[in-house]
Formats: C-alpha cells, sequence, structure tokens
C-alpha cells in the first residue's frame, strides 16, 4: 500500500485522530481514533507523518475545499497558500456540512435571552428537556465556530452586568467545553453532563447572583448565606424539575469546592466539576460588577490557571489551551503601542489575531486593522481591562474581518 505525507498542523489536541497516522514505510505510529493533548501533538510535528491512500484523497479534497472558500473570501494570497482544513472539517459528513452561523450575534443573543427566562424559574414546565436542548443549540453554535462564540460571550461579559447570572453561565458553560476537549478521557456523554451543569449552576439563586452584580456594598449575612447554601439548593431545584444525571446533579452540587489536583485521578464528577470551578473563576475576573471593575484577560488567565494554594491547576491549564491567554473578545496592548481587540485564536496561546481599534496616540481608528502579533511590531505585551479602552466596537464588522 502507499502512503502519503500528512500535514501535522491539521491535527487538533482534544480531538480524535481522524486518520491512522504512520511513518514513511506505513509502521502505524497512533491508532486512528486516539485523543491527544498539545504536548503528544508537538512531539509528532517533529516527525514525518502520513496516511494511507484513501486518507490521502479524503485529506486533499478537504483543503481544496478549504482554499476554495478563502478564495471566495478575498483572503490574503499567504494565507490561501498555507490553507488546511480544521480536524472537524475532515470528519464524518454531518460534521463537514457544518458552516459558521450566519448572524452570530443575533444567534448568541437570543441564546443569552432565552437562558435568562428559563434559570427564572427551575419549577417552569419542562425546565429539564427546554435547558437539555439549549445545551444542543449552545453545542452546535460552538461548533460552527468557537472564536466567534468566544468573541461574542466574552464581549459581553467584560461591557455589562445586567442579566449576570444567564450571561455568565453560558460563557462559563462554553469556556468548560472548550476546555474538556484537552482533557483525555472525557466522553461525549459527559460533555453534555457538564454542558447542562454549567448551564445550571446557580439556578437557585438567579435573581440574588443578578442583583449582587448590581451591588456596591458588601453581602449580607442573609445573602452569604444564600450564596452558601445555594449548590445543594440548585440540586435540589434540578432533581424536582425531573433531572436524574447523576453527573449533571454532583458536578452542580461540587462547582464551588472540588478540589485540584491531576484530573486523570479524580472521579468523573469531580473532574467536570473542576472544570467548572476554573471556568467559573475565569469568567469571573473578566466581567465587571458595580462594586468592581473587570480584570484584563491576562490576570483572568492567571486566577484560572493558578489553584487556591498559587500553584498550576491543571484544569486552568486546560482552559488556557482551549482558550488561549487572550481569549476572542478581550482586548490587549500591543508592542507599538496600539491597542487590539482579540478576534480569533493563535497556533500559539500568546500569538492571537487581533484588530487594532486604538492607535500609540490614543486616537480610536475609524476601522479596526489586522495585525499580525508572530511580527516583533505587532507583538501581544499584555492585556488591557475593559474600561481602559472607551470604544464601542461593531461585532458584525469584526466578525467579517476574520
Amino acid at each position: 500500500m502507499a502512503y502519503q505525507p500528512l500535514p501535522p498542523d491539521v491535527l487538533r489536541a482534544g480531538f480524535p485522530t481522524l486518520f491512522a497516522l504512520r511513518d514513511k514505510s506505513g509502521c502505524l505510529l497512533v491508532p486512528k481514533g486516539t485523543m491527544m493533548d498539545a504536548d503528544q501533538l508537538e512531539q509528532l510535528a517533529a516527525r514525518d507523518l502520513y496516511v494511507d491512500d484513501q486518507d490521502g484523497e479524503a485529506l486533499r479534497r478537504a483543503i481544496a475545499g478549504k482554499v476554495h472558500e478563502l478564495v471566495r473570501n478575498d483572503e490574503l494570497l499567504g494565507r490561501i497558500a498555507k490553507a488546511r482544513p480544521e480536524s472537524l472539517e475532515l470528519a464524518a459528513p454531518s460534521a463537514a456540512g457544518r458552516r459558521r452561523l450566519d448572524d452570530a450575534p443575533t444567534d448568541w443573543s437570543n441564546l443569552q435571552v432565552r437562558l435568562a427566562a428559563l434559570l427564572r424559574d427551575a419549577a417552569q414546565p419542562d425546565f429539564a428537556g427546554r435547558l437539555m436542548q439549549l445545551q444542543k443549540t449552545m453545542f452546535e453554535q460552538v461548533n460552527s465556530d468557537a472564536d466567534d462564540a468566544l468573541l461574542l460571550l466574552v464581549h459581553a461579559a467584560t461591557q455589562e452586568y445586567r442579566d449576570y447570572s444567564a450571561n455568565h453561565a453560558l460563557l462559563v458553560a462554553v469556556v468548560a467545553e472548550l476546555a474538556s476537549r484537552h482533557v483525555p478521557g472525557i466522553t461525549p456523554a459527559q460533555r453534555q453532563s457538564l454542558r447542562c451543569a454549567a448551564l445550571s449552576m446557580n439556578v437557585a439563586m438567579t435573581a440574588l447572583q443578578n442583583q449582587l452584580a448590581q451591588q456596591s456594598s458588601p453581602l449580607t449575612p442573609q445573602q452569604r448565606a444564600e450564596v452558601d447554601a445555594h449548590p445543594a439548593r440548585a440540586v435540589a431545584a434540578l432533581r424536582a424539575a425531573g433531572v436524574d444525571d447523576a453527573l449533571w446533579l454532583d458536578a452542580v452540587l461540587h462547582h464551588h469546592d472540588a478540589p485540584g489536583g491531576p484530573l486523570a485521578a479524580m472521579e468523573p464528577a469531580q473532574r467536570l466539576a473542576r472544570l467548572i470551578r476554573r471556568a467559573d473563576v475565569f469568567a469571573a475576573r473578566m466581567s465587571p460588577r458595580r462594586g468592581r471593575q473587570a480584570l484584563s484577560a491576562t490576570a483572568a488567565a492567571k486566577a484560572a490557571y493558578l489553584d487556591e494554594q498559587g500553584k498550576p491547576d491543571e484544569a486552568g491549564s486546560a482552559i488556557i489551551k482551549a482558550v488561549g491567554l487572550y481569549p476572542p473578545g478581550s482586548l490587549v496592548k500591543l508592542a507599538d503601542g496600539e491597542t487590539a481587540v482579540v478576534l480569533r485564536r493563535g497556533r500559539r496561546a500568546n500569538a492571537p489575531t487581533v484588530a487594532c481599534i486604538v492607535n500609540p496616540a490614543g486616537a480610536v481608528l475609524a476601522s479596526p486593522a489586522l495585525r499580525q502579533t508572530h511580527m516583533p511590531t505587532h507583538a501581544v505585551t499584555g492585556g488591557v481591562a475593559p474600561h481602559e479602552v472607551k470604544v464601542r466596537l461593531n461585532l458584525q464588522r469584526l466578525l467579517q474581518m476574520t
């Protein structure tokens, strides 16, 4: 049998390999369907990889389709020359048919409105079924374009504190979902439980959470007691609504107290709860409250990455691998003094695709301008807190730039 070279950059961390990977002689290196993390992929990238003729033909067709898409969108020749399909585009026909949302701002806004209405009362008819359908829609929208999802949700989280509870839950669910793809051993069924738990973790304190986001004074003793009791009360409300998924319920119960440590050594429910806990911290740090300002993406990433003892956290590391040091929707400072908004995650966590919105003199640009952060003059030097930049972003225009 003949074998063809496989570009290593079509492989993705947190996704099963879609081809059996071989060396030049055809010796099997990695079986089809193997889940690999970023470190394993980096090791593979150092050697020549091959696939059999049938898989090579599928790869050529996918690359040709990607080139056609880029040409149709008037992309730069350099990007077209480097065209590589994403792993999901090489999957089964149903996955290959995925496409970017036509109106991502409206679709994600509608999902936030639906979730806010649902979380107001877990006793409303068919709560469990409606939440299950909502997480399914969320999952499909994330898979359409995860960078679009992050850009819109992170931007929304950094700008306002109205409907805080639902907006926060949706962002945590997306971040936890993406991070779980970097954790070996988490099955698709467990990811569904993870998404449901993240969306419903605060169902017993939705009104209070919205109130606290607009409250500048410290919590009262009564409010503190309600916050401390909300995981157990949420589980009781979910059980009453008909939820019988033990992983979902246990992840909600422990989403504030799941301890750190190696994720592989944890029981599935503790692993899910730990991911939610760190995603919760990450999202909260980027969100303003009336009594505090939002932190920069850099500070939020550090808060998620370091555990309660200030040591590197495996769940936090998975989050950084998933969303980058500078997630889409966050603001960054460039080496030349410009301020930019992150549009897409980069191949490296510290080199995202960005659009400049403020020049070095502090003047707002009439139109955002793409910058290549792998170039020294435009390298990202750090995050910028949202309150430091008073620019109203045209999200639809930003989405069209990528």
